[in-house]
């Protein structure tokens, strides 16, 4: 109990002086048996006996005669603490590897660190001068944010984690993988008054403190040093700054390029527009010769520095760290970059190109699906987009716009290639793994994005750097008084780390076994196995009721020629001669056990509940069906279908109906299908068009067991020139007959349907 309440008080509890306020109630702290009594004797108790992380400093850095605070943690010992921590031992990688997908070795995969140029590359350099050694990758991050809403109060905080633990782990904020290294200096040195002084001086400030914080790296990764992993083991370690994580500010500022030009290469501001203008990697050596100017003179320096390509940046961080090289360490960014750069500028040109109102409209008009968000009031007029919002966009964005009118009556088939490259570069630059052959890919997304990117003038992956500013940064400030902050928020910060050490060590030793070996993560393909709950939704639903509130016209002839398939399944079956069987079966009940949800929803409209009269409109949701042949890639064996009703038959029903050796499954689905998918998708978009399966004009629908629901699928309106004003969300794959498939609602739909 002591601990329990210690644990909630820190982790999920309110603020230390209602917990004090909470324990001085009379005989509380005694009937509850704790060894504290209020917030400020936990807070002892947890200083003197919990082991922790490395403890945080606080130095001044003094920049043009200005003394600045900086809150830090000593570098090698948070490598020691993320490299040491038994709970990654079984995961850490320590040498380089080259991958395949052939026996030829002819097609290289690159999923991790590990298995990319830099580690092997370097691991070849360092071997020559220290054989056997183990190389750590230093993955260093920074982002400055604002912790408060309306004061504009900021913190620079700066992340580290190792490239030993692989990115499954990294990117996982439960496990712990990142450490806060250090706050940097936030202030806006108001007292220089010409700004570009202040821009230098700003510069100068966050590179002396940086370099000041990874300075121990400089003798740790030439000669290296002893260190344990977790499991014990001791070897010979160099720890190598190896990757910086930041968006293009970031990068601006930590290679001390200019604004507006490119962070790695040497290719002009003005030609960045053209994929075919030659380039090359920014020369380090010139660089770093340039930087050693400084000893000659300040004119000279500055020359030297402008004939480089830099700003006149004294002693970067970068400089004396070995076998860094901070233009290659420079990673995209597909946040702020892709998201939140170029998606947020196409909005912006559609909007003006094709009317907010049509954009608009489209948007509100779409179905739903569990991997769309629905944005019911348009995304035109939305202010301080998200990278989430802007992602959720993407899924639907090429679909909204195929036969979007333009102005002038400009042909649209431009515009969807242009959309589409960019869309495709997008998510495949997401990829968790890389072979040389989808980089040929990306290749080709970007070239089909400049081929056609005119269009736009004739008229006119830092995601985990954003979640750990909440964790160790936001929670944090909060939790002081707001003077002084930033003492107040590494104290806080360093009593978190010992609660979820400790109950980390708790949980180790309540378990009866130690934890399983795996030598990797987790396997994450997709899995397409359904999941029903235990008990149905509706435990007796009329036949009735299925047919005029589901939508299930022919279950009844449904049913029976399932049925009769089944009693007669060794026979090949003419159409005339399924429905004359079907005509005989009897169904010996008159209403089932329905189930609304597994991956996709089927349930009739509703009462709001909590007093309003609004009612909640039917949702069937469509799906992928495998017909029994559909592999896991690609759309052969595979059809859509919308699904009507997920249901089940009582056991001494299905044994009166059924012979003995071909029971039914316990869950069966009701589906009304689509037209099959054609040959081959629209050479504009990529998509592939259907429509509803009718016959005589009715709709074609059958039984099928569950298990053959593949996955939920996004259907797009053919909206046509303007999106007729009476469709609505719920209405929509109702009152519209044709489709187009959406594969960019998730990764696995991208792969697999395109």
């Amino acid at each position: 109990m002591d601990w329990e309440i210690a644990r909630w008080a820190k982790l999920r509890g309110s603020s230390s002086t209602a917990f004090s306020d909470l324990l001085s109630i009379d005989n509380v702290s005694e009937r509850l048996g704790l060894s504290y009594k209020n917030s400020r004797e936990l807070n002892m108790l947890i200083d003197k006996e919990l082991p922790t992380r490395p403890k945080f400093r606080r130095e001044q850095i003094v920049v043009a005669g200005e003394a600045f605070d900086i809150f830090y943690r000593d570098v090698i010992e948070c490598i020691k603490a993320l490299y040491g921590d038994p709970d990654f031992a079984d995961f850490l990688v320590f040498s380089p590897e080259h991958h395949y997908t052939d026996d030829d070795e002819t097609v290289r995969l690159f999923s991790d660190m590990h298995t990319g140029k830099w580690w092997w590359n370097t691991q070849k350099k360092l071997d020559k001068q220290c054989p056997g050694a183990t190389i750590i990758p230093v993955i260093i991050s920074t982002d400055k944010t604002q912790v408060t809403v309306f004061r504009n109060k900021t913190a620079y905080p700066v992340y580290l984690t190792i490239g030993n633990i692989p990115k499954e782990i990294r990117r996982k904020p439960s496990r712990r993988a990142q450490i806060l290294l250090a706050y940097l200096p936030t202030t806006r040195l108001d007292h220089i008054t010409n700004k570009a002084s202040r821009r230098r001086s700003a510069a100068n400030l966050y590179h002396a403190c940086m370099a000041h914080v990874l300075s121990p790296l400089e003798k740790a990764g030439l000669d290296g040093m002893a260190m344990p992993s977790g499991d014990g083991v001791s070897r010979h370690c160099h720890p190598l700054f190896a990757c910086f994580v930041g968006d293009y500010p970031e990068q601006v500022l930590a290679t001390a390029v200019k604004t507006t030009e490119c962070p790695k290469c040497n290719i002009p501001p003005d030609k960045l527009e053209n994929s075919t203008a030659p380039f090359e990697m920014r020369d380090l050596g010139a660089i770093l010769d340039a930087l050693a100017a400084i000893d000659v003179g300040d004119l000279e320096f500055v020359q030297a520095c402008r004939d480089a390509g830099i700003k006149p940046v004294v002693h970067p961080f970068w400089e004396r760290l070995p076998y860094a090289n901070i233009f290659q360490a420079v990673t995209p960014d597909i946040l702020h970059q892709l998201y939140q750069g170029l998606v947020k500028h196409l909005l912006s040109w559609l909007a003006q190109a094709c009317g907010p109102a049509e954009i608009d409209a489209r948007c509100q008009r779409l179905p739903p699906n569990h991997h769309i968000r629905l944005f019911m009031k348009g995304i035109t007029g939305l202010s301080r987009v998200s990278g989430t919002e802007h992602a959720q966009i993407c899924r639907f964005l090429l679909g909204i716009i195929i036969d979007i009118q333009l102005p002038g009556n400009l042909a649209s088939a431009r515009l969807l290639r242009a959309v589409r490259g960019l869309l495709n570069f997008l998510y495949l630059a997401q990829y968790p793994c890389h072979s040389s052959e989808t980089l040929s890919l990306l290749d080709n997304a970007l070239a089909l994005f400049h081929d056609n990117k005119e269009i736009f003038i004739h008229n006119y992956n830092t995601e985990y750097t954003e979640r750990l500013h909440i964790d160790l940064t936001k929670d944090a400030y909060r939790a002081t008084n707001h003077k002084d902050e930033f003492a107040q928020m590494t104290q806080w910060l360093e009593r978190k780390e010992k609660i979820l050490r400790h109950d980390k060590f708790i949980e180790w030793r309540l378990r009866s076994n130690p934890f399983p070996h795996h030598p990797r993560p987790p396997d994450l393909s997709y899995d397409c196995t359904q999941t029903l709950t235990k008990h149905p939704s509706a435990k007796a639903v009329s036949i009735q009721r299925l047919i005029s509130d589901y939508g299930a016209t022919y279950f009844r002839e449904a049913l029976a020629q399932y049925i009769a398939q089944q009693n007669h399944f060794d026979e090949t079956l003419s159409r005339r001669r399924l429905k004359d069987l079907a005509a005989s079966v009897l169904l010996p009940f008159h209403s089932v056990a329905v189930y609304h949800k597994i991956n996709v929803h089927a349930k009739p409209s509703r009462t709001a509940t909590r007093g309003r009269n609004d009612a909640i409109p039917a949702r069937f949701d469509t799906a992928l069906i495998n017909n029994g042949t559909g592999d896991s890639v690609g759309i052969e064996g595979y059809r859509v279908g919308q699904i009507r009703t997920i249901f089940s038959l009582r056991q001494k029903d299905a044994q009166s109906m059924f012979p003995p050796t071909r029971q039914p499954p316990k869950h069966l689905a009701y589906v009304e299908w689509f037209t099959p998918f054609p040959s081959t998708p629209d050479l504009q978009h990529g998509m592939y068009k259907i429509s509803r399966f009718v016959c005589s004009g009715e709709r074609i629908a059958s039984i099928i067991p569950v298990s053959n629901i593949a996955r939920s699928i996004h259907l797009i309106p053919k909206f046509g020139r303007v999106a007729p004003r009476h469709w609505t969300s719920s209405n929509v794959l109702e009152k519209c007959d044709t489709f187009f498939i959406n594969y960019y609602i998730d990764r696995h739909s991208f792969v697999a349907l395109r």
